[in-house]
């Protein structure tokens, strides 16, 4: 019983910190744009990090009594931690917080830091805030403000991708955007890492955003206690600044990621021409336009065997992009908005056609809506393999499926999820352990029992079904409806209730009609 309160603290300080820092940053509106806020505060909040990690490390090596080394970058690297010379210390940038000088200050600290650590080359802005010209007061204002966080308090909070997510929201609510660029909600990126267990191999995102997936991938291993030296990570980031942060997202947290050498469009650029994934996890933007000119892209090896993608809408691009990453046995989960399961447009139907005939579709997901801050579009979740045999992975006993050829699991989870605010859901872990559950089951994975349809959940179908509904993927299609749970009243007794309740309804209406009528008569506007 003592914890609770604890706990209720806890999640009043979280909410506090980000309510905090989205007010002061706000206070720059009309030296910047809104839109910038988040590079502002997370390049600072990246700062404030790394300084927090190395001046523990500098305590505890002059508590161990090794003071002769507290300037030695070895001794900082080998518990993966950044070494910050004297000029890119928070520290030193607070002592300096009001000065003119200020923007070029935080500039030549940033610059500091990736000229001393290998790992960020590329990550960190380049003369961003003196560029920004930024009002004095209010980035001094902002810098106290992350001067009261403590970062390093508990190392499983996501600092960044929180601030990322919540500042996105902000904006979302403020401006009204949406598609595009966005932050992928927690609880759908935990799914597809629960539903595709990336344990082991290569792990692509060829658009990585802030490097969401990444993060929960390397989270996934090391709570069912994996190894994330047994995974490589590879991402593509077409914008600049969300491109840095994805770097310094995953550098602080010592995973080492090929993002490529520059930011760049995947589809004009691959950055990885050769990879073959083991697992792929993408929130690629929904229902991208003119993503390629009308006579660009058309011999291009990724669509060998399909329709090329139409001009209008880049999702039937993404899905045969991810097909062509794929290893001998890969798996991909992926997020696109619903209309890419039934639409006929331009070709689009006969990719997925395709798709379907080459057994490529092992499991389709409705999810509910309102769970993305930034649009309100209904979404779903994609689930690709190059394999339906019957495989046994050495070494990960987890990963035995049977042969599930000719075969596609669909599952209807429009239903679940909880309202976490007045406009925003979330799944549960109680959603996410139903759905995962599900779907291990029907691969034949002993640990979690035998597979069984649930009308109105989760529906088994045949190739044949699928090609009798015109090869459509809405899993509302085949998982039919629920069943209605029988009460074991008889129906003749249930209408000569229910005929009971509404004459007695329909009389009391009746006197509550001559009582209004009567006042309006008092008050003179009777008939």
């Amino acid at each position: 019983m003592a914890k609770k309160p604890a706990k209720a603290t806890a999640n009043k300080k979280a909410k506090s910190f980000e309510q905090t820092l989205w007010d002061t940053a706000d206070k720059l509106r009309g030296s910047v744009e809104s839109s910038e806020y988040k590079h502002v505060v997370l390049s600072l909040i990246f700062l404030k990090f790394i300084s927090d990690k190395f001046e523990a490390r500098r305590a505890q090596l002059i508590a161990e009594g090794q003071a002769d080394y507290v300037d030695m970058v070895e001794f900082y690297t080998m518990q993966n931690v950044f070494y910050l010379p004297e000029e890119s210390r928070w520290s030193h940038i607070q002592k300096h917080a009001k000065q003119d000088d200020i923007a070029v200050k935080i500039d030549t600290a940033l610059h500091t830091v990736e000229k001393h650590n290998k790992s960020l080359r590329g990550a960190l802005p380049d003369n961003y805030f003196s560029r920004l010209g930024l009002d004095v007061a209010k980035l001094a204002a902002l810098l106290d403000s992350i001067n009261n966080i403590d970062t390093i308090e508990d190392n499983e909070q996501d600092v960044v991708g929180r601030v990322y997510e919540y500042f996105l929201g902000n904006f979302a609510a403020t401006e009204g955007k949406g598609g595009g660029e966005f932050y992928t909600p927690k609880c759908v990126v935990n799914l597809l890492a629960e539903m595709i267990e990336p344990y082991h191999g290569k792990i692509y995102d060829p658009c990585c955003g802030s490097g969401g997936m990444f993060v929960q991938s390397v989270k996934f291993v090391e709570s069912h206690q994996g190894n994330k030296k047994d995974i490589s990570i590879y991402g593509q980031e077409q914008t600049a600044t969300t491109y840095k942060l994805a770097k310094m997202n995953l550098a602080i947290r010592g995973i080492s990621a090929n993002l490529g050498e520059v930011p760049a469009d995947t589809f004009f650029k691959d950055q990885h021409p050769d990879l073959k994934a083991d697992f792929i996890m993408a929130n690629p933007p929904f229902n991208l336009k003119e993503w390629r000119g009308p006579d660009e892209l058309l011999d291009d090896p990724r669509w060998a065997g399909y329709e090329v993608p139409p001009t209008g809408n880049a999702n039937y691009g993404w899905i045969l992009h991810m097909v062509s990453k794929l290893s001998a046995n890969g798996v991909a989960g992926f997020v696109l908005a619903n209309g890419a399961m039934s639409t006929n447009t331009k070709g689009e139907g006969e990719i997925r056609k395709k798709l379907i005939e080459n057994d490529l579709i092992d499991c389709m997901i409705a999810l509910p809506g309102q769970l993305f801050y930034t649009t309100q579009i209904p979404v779903c979740l994609w689930f690709i393999t190059k394999n339906k045999k019957a495989e046994t992975i050495p070494g990960h006993p987890e990963s035995n499926h049977r042969n599930r050829q000719g075969e596609t699991l669909f599952i209807d989870a429009r239903n679940m999820g909880s309202m976490i605010s007045r406009v925003h859901k979330e799944l549960t872990e109680e959603d996410i352990a139903t759905i995962t559950r599900t779907y291990h089951a029907w691969r034949g994975e002993a640990k979690d029992g035998d597979y069984e349809d649930v009308p109105g959940f989760c529906k088994a179908a045949k190739l044949e079904d699928i090609a009798a509904n015109d090869y459509v993927l809405t899993p509302g299609r085949y998982v039919g409806a629920a069943d209605i749970e029988d009460d074991g009243i008889a129906f003749e007794d249930k209408m000569r209730d229910l005929s009971q309740t509404l004459f007695a309804q329909m009389q009391e209406a009746e006197a509550l009609d001559k009582v209004i009528r009567q006042n309006l008569e008092v008050l003179g506007y009777g008939e």
